[in-house]
């Protein structure tokens, strides 16, 4: 659906040209939350209001994307695997939530485009 898409490449690519947010950075609060439940809680919210947003996606709709997000987040472990476990920045939180709200609007592009073909 998503991740075979040039959108998804540009995306990815965002990710890299901003690679530098994550190196040799040291969260001052240590109990922040790590790098990855960061990228889970702000993919997990983008996704559940896709699916809230999209009430006429099929149950089998509904897996694919989840398979998607699945593959989503093991592009984005292996691209920050150094420091996936390390506590967030109020920066990396930042830009995290901005990485799935334009994962979001990927996945709203798609379903608006199968919808329309699939009414």
């Amino acid at each position: 659906m998503v991740i075979d898409t040039e959108g998804y490449i540009h995306i990815i690519e965002y990710l890299t040209e901003h690679l530098n947010l994550f190196e040799n950075c040291v969260a001052i609060d240590r109990n922040a939350e790590t790098v990855m439940s960061v990228i889970e809680i702000e993919l997990s919210e983008q996704i559940i209001s896709v699916c809230g947003q999209n009430i006429g996606l099929s149950f089998n709709q509904r897996n694919a994307i989840i398979r998607e997000v699945d593959a989503i987040v093991y592009d984005l472990e292996e691209i920050l695997s150094g420091i996936i476990n390390n506590p967030a920045t109020d920066a990396q939180s930042q830009f995290i939530k901005e990485f799935a709200t334009l994962i979001k609007n990927l996945f709203d592009n798609e379903i608006n485009i199968l919808l329309a073909h699939n009414p």
